[in-house]
């Protein structure tokens, strides 16, 4: 299925009437591939000037396709079948949903959870890891391959020949990758930013090492480019970023759900590339991500809008209130960035900054060069310790009474965000507080895994509009990991990155209710058993 199609109704069939034949007299389409940096204003014109890399990203990136391959073969017969990814946000989330979809098996490392950095470092006899990022930088990526650096060393594995490197040329990661002779070294475009580095190295190498069709997934793609670049009202991709961007008044949430698409994880990569894109200057849309059975779905508030990814053969049906899109895989993530960039325009933003992700990172870095003590609980209740200013908790011992309260803080056009700093391959039931939430108060509800949220919906809750209320929850373990070369533990750095994101959200004024599981399966228990009785 290389095919794209899109299904509007109501206000998001208007916002497409609208703004979609404006859009082709003005050429967006063809001038967004030409990779004209002037459609967004003069505000953002630096910095779209070196972002539109990804429009030619199924092109430039073909010569990558027989490199994968060979390498994927050379450590086939060395025995080495399982890879694991270290990366964060675009660089990990894409890979995930391309891999995910063609059913093969890739582990992603996108956490500083303990409990979830053991479960990686477990048959390195037969693994391999590639470690992606634009700069190397990124302390996340950075810890895990310094953790498994020594594991295999450990385990009398050449650790070298184990890791494969994906980063911008000319990046700290590029020359010190080369200089310690990994593997293999790729190079991405570095004029594509991460959340739209879907088609590029970022996500092709992992998932081609991992057993993908990567030539076919860049085939879709170069069909889908030819329909997206066309100055047509029957563009899909304008289209879609006239209803995202451009209701009146603005449906600003998009719930995002799949009604029988044959992708899996599309939607949480779609939330970091529309929320990193349009959440700042105090405006955006914020994506929900759902599932089919979510309160959201029969929502008739005038602020959501639900998109639905749907198998081509459903769209003969009557579309109902919202969007249904349907295409191939890499078709339709192509088509998001197109509707992305129209989005911004209509916006009035620039869809390629993301000015409060390096907030959380600073107060993490400071909290670890402090070191400082856990402040102290307000209240503790069964095996959760409850966190909040008192304006926030007024005098709640009870991690029911506590969560009633954030909840009465919540605007009548706000949103829910949970936060879980957490295995979340452990954990998955922890998700259904979503639902629970979602039910209770009638409004969208977020839930994010800590810390990779961090780089994804992070953007938006510190610079989109100032309509959530927050709930982090973290937790206890009994198994920590160090970090070898580095004076904190994996421990410490999820704690300090759960403590600096409070601590930013807090000075942006949004209300953070923060809960620690002192035991973990005693609080997920607990937590699950209060949710549904508020």
């Amino acid at each position: 299925m290389s095919s794209l199609s899109l299904q509007a109704s109501g206000s998001a069939r208007e916002a497409v009437d609208t703004h979609v034949p404006r859009l082709v007299t003005e050429k967006f389409a063809s001038k967004l591939f030409d990779q004209d940096p002037t459609l967004w204003g003069p505000a953002a014109e630096e910095e779209a000037a070196v972002r539109l890399g990804w429009t030619e990203a199924a092109t430039v990136s073909r010569p990558l396709v027989p490199e994968i391959m060979e390498l994927r073969d050379d450590f086939a017969r060395e025995g080495v079948t399982r890879f694991v990814l270290a990366g964060m946000g675009g660089s990990s989330l894409a890979p995930e949903v391309i891999t995910r979809s063609a059913g093969v098996e890739l582990f992603v490392l996108d956490s500083t959870d303990p409990e979830m950095v053991s479960k990686a470092l477990t048959d390195l006899e037969h693994t391999a890891l590639v470690v992606s990022s634009k700069s190397g930088s990124t302390v996340e990526t950075d810890s895990a391959r310094r953790v498994f650096l020594e594991a295999f060393e450990k385990a009398g594995i050449d650790a070298p020949s184990r890791i494969v490197v994906v980063t911008d040329p000319g990046s700290p990661m590029d020359t010190a990758s080369r200089e310690a002779g990994y593997r293999k070294t790729f190079n991405a475009d570095p004029n594509v930013g991460g959340r739209f580095s879907a088609l590029t190295a970022f996500g092709l190498v992992p998932s081609g090492l991992a057993g993908v069709d990567i030539a076919a997934l860049l085939d879709h793609a170069e069909e889908a480019a030819e329909m997206l670049r066309e100055d047509d009202e029957n563009n899909m991709g304008l289209q879609l970023g006239a209803a995202l961007g451009g209701t009146d008044p603005l449906r600003d949430k998009i719930v995002l759900v799949n009604q029988g698409a044959p992708f899996v994880g599309f939607a949480d990569w779609a939330e970091q590339l529309i929320a990193e894109s349009t959440g700042k200057s105090g405006t955006g849309v914020l994506p929900v991500v759902v599932d089919g059975s979510a309160p959201e779905l029969t929502s008739d508030a005038s602020d959501v809008l639900v998109v639905s990814l749907v198998d081509e053969d459903a769209m003969d049906l009557t579309a109902e209130q919202g969007v249904r899109v349907a295409g191939s895989l890499s078709g339709l993530m192509l088509a998001f960035e197109v509707a992305i960039a129209v989005s911004g325009r209509l916006l009035g933003i620039d869809p390629y900054n993301q000015p409060d992700v390096e907030s959380a990172k600073a107060a993490t870095r400071e909290l670890l060069a402090a070191s400082p003590e856990p402040s102290p609980a307000a209240a503790t209740d069964g095996a959760i310790e409850i966190r909040g200013d008192e304006a926030l908790l007024g005098g709640a011992t009870t991690v029911r009474d506590a969560l009633a309260s954030l909840l009465s803080r919540l605007p009548e056009d706000g949103y829910v965000s949970v936060q879980a700093y957490f295995d979340r391959l452990g954990w998955p039931q922890l998700e259904s507080v979503r639902d629970e939430l979602a039910r209770r108060t009638g409004r969208p509800v977020t839930f994010g895994w800590g810390p990779r949220f961090l780089h994804s919906t992070g953007q938006y809750h510190k610079g989109g509009p100032a309509q959530g209320v927050y709930l982090q929850i973290t937790a206890a373990t009994g198994t920590d990991v160090d970090i070898p070369g580095i004076p904190f533990t994996f421990g410490e750095l999820i704690g300090a990155q759960a403590d600096g994101d409070a601590a930013v959200l807090a000075e942006h004024d949004r209300p953070v209710l923060r809960l620690r599981l002192t035991d973990r399966a005693a609080g997920v228990a607990q937590l699950l058993e209060v949710a549904p009785a508020l």
